[in-house]
């Protein structure tokens, strides 16, 4: 099922002057801590009455990290949920306005007024499309008249696990039961069908050239494969792995040369492609293994799990080049930007992060980006977790979340678009024209969303 909507991009409005210390902060600080943590006393050590005491910190050393509020432990102990834990003690937690500056002042490189510097550095990450990884293809691969196949029938649709769009010509894959469904983006039809009797695609990846279709797969706790297909003709190219439960993340490198495939058994296989050898392994995961992805230029493999664990590694022997820990719990995607600067990653902490791949620092970091509305008669905590994401060739990002809305964000982090989805979106992609995106559901649908200005 499929169905055609408009997502309406959205005026952002001018993004207000970075909180500093003498302005914003200190008063505060003075209306909830300085009692304890002020001129007259100083509970562990700790005076904020000044700018110069808060930046020395109390006696179990900085708790501001210029840049990292989620490692910054004044942040931490004032949105900590266990009562006995957050300050300040025995009072209401702070009010949301007054964390989300404080939080803003950390990110923003920690100003001490108004005139002041950064303390963060400059960092170029703009996107430039000309450095985009990879060439358009004279003649983008598109699937000529593929053999009819037969698709298991089933009495309601299938939650919609996994799709992409070829990065080059107007053609989505979408995840079937035991079998791949071929659409053509600018007509909405089907094109044709790829069978996977492994069981249910979990991953449908294209080639960065767009004329290889990766899927892999399988069949709970029995067996797990990655299949890869070429696309003009439907032919299996290679088949790669040999799992005892079904395949949760993998990636094909650019070259087409390694597959890298990863799940319950917590430990990342790469293979190569041209003889199905295991080349090596990872074992640094602590938990299942649910996202993979190979860096445009194929010289990175970035690494996800359950748990919130992110790693990056050389693609070729697999050594750990960088460990980015900020998700506080299991990351749902990773994507890297067109040309190789960013990688974002977004799990259900709630977080979408926008990595810089030089050295690992979060250049944008949105937490409660997906946050859903509280209903009357609900209480406790909400899920707030972001499910899918995916650049486009510009370098935007779509993103889908338990809000059930599906919104877009420019290269700076600022949100473009925003339209609910009827049912749960579980996967995202982007037309080849970034003039559609496509959502796939809880519900089994297929939503194409025309972008329009």
């Amino acid at each position: 099922m499929r169905c055609l909507l408009a997502i309406v991009f959205l005026p952002f409005a001018v993004a207000a002057a970075t909180p500093n210390y003498d302005q914003h902060i200190k008063p505060l600080l003075r209306q909830h801590c300085l009692k304890c943590h002020g001129g007259d006393e100083q509970k562990s050590g700790l005076n904020m009455q000044n700018y110069a005491a808060a930046m020395k910190g109390g006696s179990g050393g900085r708790i501001v990290v210029p840049g990292r509020s989620s490692q910054s432990l004044l942040f931490e102990i004032i949105t900590d949920p266990d009562d006995d834990s957050r300050m300040p003690p025995n009072k209401p937690m702070i009010p949301q306005k007054d964390i989300a500056l404080i939080q803003q002042w950390i990110d923003g490189g920690l100003l001490e007024n108004a005139g002041d510097k950064s303390m963060l550095a400059k960092r170029d990450t703009r996107f430039h499309p000309s450095a985009n990884a990879g060439v358009k293809p004279a003649n983008p691969a598109m699937p000529g008249k593929l053999p009819p196949i037969r698709t298991p029938k089933v009495m309601r649709p299938l939650p919609v696990m996994s799709m992409d769009t070829s990065p080059w010509a107007a053609l989505l894959a979408v995840a079937g039961q035991e079998h791949i469904r071929l659409l053509n983006t600018d007509t909405e039809n089907v094109v044709g069908h790829l069978p996977f009797p492994e069981g249910v695609p979990n991953v449908i990846r294209f080639s960065r050239d767009g004329s290889v279709l990766m899927v892999a797969g399988g069949r709970p706790v029995e067996s797990g494969k990655v299949v890869l297909f070429d696309v003009k003709t439907g032919k299996r190219l290679a088949e790669v792995g040999d799992e005892l439960d079904a395949i949760i993340a993998a990636d094909l490198s650019a070259d087409h040369k390694l597959v890298a495939l990863g799940g319950s058994g917590k430990v990342v296989k790469v293979y190569s492609t041209t003889d199905g050898r295991q080349l090596y392994k990872i074992e640094k995961h602590t938990d299942w293994i649910t996202s993979i992805a190979f860096s445009p230029d194929g010289a990175t493999l970035a690494t996800a799990d359950r748990t919130g664990g992110l790693h990056l590694w050389g693609a070729k022997q697999g050594g750990i080049r960088l460990s980015l820990l900020e998700h506080k719990a299991a990351i749902r995607a990773l994507d890297w930007r067109s040309d190789g600067k960013l990688l974002a990653s977004v799990g259900e902490d709630g977080r979408i992060i926008w990595w810089d791949a030089k050295d690992g620092w979060p250049t944008i970091n949105k937490s409660n980006a997906h946050s859903p509305q509280r209903k009357p008669g609900i209480y406790g905590k909400l899920r707030n977790g972001v499910l899918a994401t995916r650049f486009d060739q510009r370098g935007r990002l779509t993103t889908v979340g338990r809000d059930r809305v599906v919104r877009m964000w420019d290269e700076k982090g600022r949100q473009l678009t925003a339209s609910r989805n009827e049912a749960l979106p579980l996967t995202v992609a982007i037309v080849h024209t970034g003039a559609k995106a496509v959502i796939g559901d809880q519900a089994g649908t297929v939503r194409f969303w025309r972008l329009t200005k």
